[in-house]
């Protein structure tokens, strides 16, 4: 019984060893020349201007994680739809369950999309927001 998976355990093995060797070989030959252009900001030789910290914008971040969600989406959802009608043939019972599990994972990312939008975080240019502006905060000095 332990041996069913003995295969998958002697790759997994073999693929991590593989590239132990592979990284640790390529250390030890490897030449090691260290420059103090190597250093800079931009190791292509451009001047830098300025510090390389600033500040990223996250809003890239947000709209490439909805990107990617829904990608995946799509790649699980395709094998499930490309094999329904053989499952429902089968069995009825467990197409209309693997059916029901493909709909609630769609909700669930539909839902997860409805509060990205509601929340404006997929406006690529932010409104100012129009209202009454907020009391000063008191300051702890007392008026003379």
């Amino acid at each position: 019984m332990g041996f069913e998976f003995g295969a998958v355990l002697a790759f997994v093995v073999v693929s991590i060893g593989f590239a132990f060797v592979a990284l640790t070989i390529g250390r030890l030959l490897r030449p090691h020349f260290p420059e103090a252009t190597k250093a800079t900001i931009y190791e292509c030789g451009e001047k830098p201007i300025g510090r390389a910290w600033m500040n990223f914008n996250p809003r890239f971040y947000l709209i490439a994680l909805v990107f990617v969600i829904f990608e995946v989406d799509i790649a699980l959802t395709f094998p499930v739809v490309a094999v329904f009608k053989e499952w429902v043939a089968r069995s009825p019972t467990a197409g209309f369950i693997a059916l029901g599990e493909l709909l609630l994972f769609t909700l669930i990312l539909v839902v997860g999309l409805i509060w990205v939008w509601a929340h404006r975080d997929l406006e690529w240019v932010k409104r100012l927001q129009t209202g009454v502006a907020s009391e000063p905060r008191p300051t702890g000095k007392r008026a003379a």
